[in-house]
């Protein structure tokens, strides 16, 4: 895990975006019913947006970066970059570690940060270093946080149709175990396809607007624990090649270089419940491939 100092802080101000999408602050205030939006599926007509700020999300400047007001989901444009290997992640940003992800996308994931706002998604916080107060030689690993996200692909069916796959469609256990011995259940699955809205840190001193760090690394979908991932799992996740737990699990997977689309769902709750629920998902993720 990334190590944070001082200087990097979690991204879930409101300053943040003051400075870098004031016209997706103006928007949010303008959205009346933006703290209930409907969690319905697909072609449900429950908590439909105004058509002015429908029609203003529309025009926002997120380059592969897509509102999908409908659906209440966010869609990227991405490239699928492998087809076998062990993972660390689940999407990164081109030119990064495509040698260890299923997608890569030339969005940035800053601006993939303002649209999951945009739906009433809340941001927490990745894993981090802290120093214990008052003893200067020792640290505790805090684990990440944020609101609950579903990870999709999107494809093309058999028929032409549009098909959502959950993510966890596309991961599969790992031949080569820590102990170098191989899984006995071939048949084991990832075993969810959400994660937890972190939203990346902002770091930099001096003048100046300070960057996103998910923009700089390329983390923006983890599964291995790196400090400055846009979404992650649950907990701390070791990057060591001999921890890694997953790989790719091809099967309708398109071939390398294939256009597809990433969609990432919040789930908002009503702001009557809110209060109530517990922000953070109930997914557990085992850090040892079941036997």
């Amino acid at each position: 895990m990334t190590n944070q100092g001082h200087r990097r802080k979690p991204v879930g101000f409101v300053g943040l975006w003051l400075a870098l999408t004031m016209p997706c602050v103006a928007l949010c205030a303008a959205e009346p019913t933006s703290g209930v939006l409907s969690t319905n599926r697909p072609g449900s007509a429950g908590g439909a947006a105004n058509p002015p700020v429908q029609d203003a999300w529309h025009k926002l400047l997120f380059p592969g970066v897509t509102i999908n007001v409908q659906e209440r989901c966010v869609d990227v444009e991405c490239s699928v970059c492998l087809h076998q290997g062990e993972l660390e992640l689940v999407a990164c940003t081109k030119g990064t570690k495509e040698h260890e992800s299923i997608l890569a996308m030339e969005a940035k994931p800053m601006h993939i940060h303002a649209a999951l706002l945009l739906l009433g998604a809340k941001p927490g916080s990745p894993a981090r270093r802290q120093q214990l107060e008052g003893q200067a030689e020792r640290w505790i690993d805090v684990p990440p946080n944020g609101g609950p996200v579903d990870v999709f692909l999107v494809l093309k069916g058999k028929e032409g149709e549009i098909v959502e796959y959950p993510i966890s469609d596309f991961i599969a256990p790992s031949s080569r175990r820590s102990d170098d011995s191989t899984s006995t259940d071939k048949n084991a699955k990832f075993p969810t396809h959400t994660f937890l809205f972190a939203g990346s840190v902002l770091y930099g001193d001096g003048p100046g607007p300070r960057r996103y760090s998910s923009d700089q690394s390329g983390n923006v979908i983890s599964l291995s624990t790196f400090g400055d991932e846009l979404l992650c799992l649950p907990a701390i996740h070791s990057q060591d090649n001999d921890a890694l737990m997953w790989q790719i699990h091809a099967t309708n997977l398109p071939a390398v270089g294939s256009k597809v689309i990433l969609r990432l769902r919040p789930r908002v709750l009503p702001a009557s419940k809110a209060k109530e629920a517990n922000q953070h998902p109930t997914v557990s993720v085992p850090e040892k491939v079941p036997q």
